[in-house]
């Protein structure tokens, strides 16, 4: 990389490493007041964010982007309403106790869990300026600053969010407004330089497309600095032979609502003794949807994720297998292990393929679209972690961007 680009993000990191302090010892009050100024930021600045984010869309359009990645970028007006009322949501969920009891110990003393913001938490995304207020939103919740990295493509929307939104309502709750900081070059080397600096940005949340989030993250762990990444995804529907027609339908055409992202409908495995009659079904709904069919005999990875493709992101991959075994090891072993679920009426059938599966999401009759923070659990999300390690996986929210300490004080009781 060059001097210049890791200069300017290690100024970056340096100026949300001084800031962080301002935002720590603020009352959940100041925290839960800064998220709702930023909610009527939002919709008060409405046409600007949607003037900055047009001229995004427009200039990527010009060059080739394909059809998923824009739907990623674009910001309508229904999403930035959406986008607000997260915002006034979050800032409404409870607070994490700052300190737990946990037990007593001998000689007078007393075992008490506490949680303490990281410090500097950065982040690293594409062309998703959503997320540059989704990540925003939860650090602030969590007391953390924060050092945001996006892609060319978002920069200009990501900016104006940074400008008119989320930096005014810091400083207005008398919070120094570099807390949240936002790289301004476009260069893809600062995303290196981001996974460069222990010291200032320990922690880096990484979303992004499959090789090079891997490649940040190996990036990352050279220099010490630890990731919650987000680098594959693809979802897993099995058909089992008890599965209900219409529920095949229905969870087919509700998982290919967006082709762009991590969660959506990317292999269907269907049981060879349901094939006959659940073909028919799947076939006429992917014609419908306009989504091309990818058939055995397979000249590509069997978990290979059409969402990040762009040529033919418009694709599912079909495969028989012989039964539910057959399709848990494929599930386990052959794909992400984002999500996976079962189209069955057999409750017998469902526990077992959810006691079988080891990803992070599970679903029976539903849709792994719901694999999401704020489906799920009512609040944004900085990603979605897959790792297979004790700590946080699955939809990270700001409940989990902390760090543990043990403190063991005088029982004054």
């Amino acid at each position: 990389m060059t001097d210049e680009v890791a200069k300017t993000v290690e100024e970056c990191a340096a100026a949300a490493k001084q800031a962080a302090p301002s935002l720590a010892a603020v009352a959940d009050s100041t925290i839960d007041g800064v998220l709702t100024a930023m909610a009527e930021r939002l919709l008060a600045n409405r046409a600007e964010v949607l003037e900055a984010n047009q001229a995004d869309v427009a200039k990527a359009r010009e060059e080739g982007m394909s059809s998923g990645l824009l739907d990623r970028l674009t910001i309508t007006d229904e999403r930035l309403s959406g986008m607000a009322e997260q915002l006034r949501l979050l800032s409404g969920t409870p607070h994490p106790q700052r300190s737990v009891p946990v037990a007593t110990l001998d000689g007078g003393l007393r075992l008490v869990e506490r949680r303490r913001p990281v410090g500097v938490i950065g982040a690293n995304y594409e062309a998703r300026p959503n997320v540059t207020v989704d990540i925003a939103s939860q650090l602030i919740k969590s007391r953390n600053a924060g050092v945001l990295r996006t892609g060319s493509a978002a920069l200009g929307s990501a900016q104006r969010l940074l400008d008119s939104v989320i930096a005014p309502s810091l400083t207005e709750a008398g919070i120094d407004g570099r807390a949240v900081q936002l790289v301004p070059r476009p260069e893809r080397e600062a995303a290196e330089a981001l996974v460069s600096f222990p010291n200032l940005v320990p922690l880096v949340i990484l979303r992004g497309s499959g090789e090079t989030t891997r490649a940040l993250a190996r990036t990352a762990a050279a220099h010490d600095v630890r990731t919650l990444a987000h680098a594959d995804g693809g979802a897993v529907l099995y058909v089992h032979p008890a599965a209900n027609p219409e529920t095949v339908r229905s969870l087919v055409r509700n998982s290919l609502d967006r082709l762009g992202v991590c969660n959506r409908l990317n292999l269907l495995l269907i049981d060879e003794r349901a094939y006959a009659d659940a073909w028919p079904v799947i076939s006429s709904e992917l014609a419908e949807l306009g989504i091309s069919a990818s058939m055995e005999p397979h000249h590509h990875p069997i978990g290979y994720e059409w969402a990040l493709d762009s040529e033919r992101e418009a694709t599912v991959t079909i495969a028989q297998v012989s039964g539910l075994d057959e399709a848990v090891t494929i599930a386990n072993e052959q794909t992400s292990g984002l999500a996976a679920g079962i189209a069955t009426e057999d409750e017998a059938a469902a526990e077992a393929f959810i006691d079988g599966y080891t990803g992070t999401g599970v679903f029976w009759n539903a849709t792994t679209r719901l694999l999401d923070g704020f489906k799920l659990l009512g609040v944004p999300e900085t990603g979605i972690n897959l790792d297979r390690v004790p700590g946080p996986r699955g939809p990270v929210t700001y409940t989990d961007l902390c760090i543990r300490q043990y403190a063991v004080l005088p029982d004054r009781d």
